[in-house]
């Protein structure tokens, strides 16, 4: 695919049926180095360079919400090296980006159990939400550290704490309450999830928000996607029958 192509995508959007929030697991950096005789590494530096361009793409066609799988709570287990260098990442991209994305008035924020993360690599995530909470444009979501079965537990026992001090009754316990306690508090459910690199699974991500959420995959690693590929979503997903298990009349 090439930019003529993303042009052609671009005047087939639909005014006012973009997907509001669109969730993204960016894989296949490691794949993507692998093939060209490069570390691992290489392949996540790569990806900076489509994080940038799908930001700015979704600003530009009207999406409120963008979430980013960057950093899983099963990360951990890969090479010392590569975990290093994964937490060198949200701080090179903040300290960089920042600016631009105080320019397009984005907001950040950060999804996870961010607080085990190293200290220069906290201290750029907590500048970043500061500097950026004030703003109302496009909000930038990045999955730090993040589990959905751990962000679920972690509710579950929130709430149960509360139980045991008089706070809540069983019977206070329902979907928007459960929902209201995890990290995505407040935050509407994903549209849309966008996955490169021909895997087929959601890897723990979102797991509750995405009960209704339009899945689309793509063969393409996460280095090589580009605008066109966003929009190619975007448009599938426009093409799509949303009933969240009702009929339409």
């Amino acid at each position: 695919m090439n930019s003529a192509k993303a042009e052609e995508y671009l005047r087939k959007i639909k005014e006012g049926q973009v997907p509001s929030h669109v969730a993204v697991i960016m894989d296949g950096n490691g794949r993507w180095a692998k093939k060209r005789g490069l570390p691992r590494i290489a392949g996540h530096k790569a990806g900076l360079h489509t994080l940038r361009e799908i930001i700015n793409c979704a600003d530009e066609i009207g999406i409120k919400i963008m979430t980013f799988f960057a950093f899983s709570t099963e990360n951990w287990k890969r090479p010392p090296l590569e975990v290093r260098f994964l937490m060198s990442l949200p701080e090179e991209y903040l300290q960089k980006d920042l600016p631009a994305l105080m320019e397009k008035n984005a907001v950040v924020k950060v999804i996870g159990n961010y607080n085990r993360l190293p200290r220069r690599t906290l201290n750029a995530v907590s500048h970043a939400l500061q500097a950026t909470r004030d703003n109302t444009g496009l909000i930038v979501i990045f999955a730090l550290n993040y589990g959905g079965r751990a962000e679920i537990l972690e509710a579950v026992r929130n709430i149960a704490a509360k139980v045991a001090r008089g706070e809540l009754t069983p019977d206070q316990i329902d979907e928007q309450l459960l929902a209201d306690h995890l990290y995505t508090g407040g935050i509407p459910d994903p549209d849309l999830l966008i996955r490169p690199s021909g895997e087929l699974r959601l890897s723990n991500f979102l797991l509750w928000q995405m009960a209704y959420t339009e899945l689309w995959f793509t063969e393409t690693l996460w280095p090589d996607f580009k605008r066109e590929h966003f929009l190619e979503a975007i448009l599938e997903y426009q093409k799509r029958d949303r009933r969240f298990g009702g009929i339409k009349k």
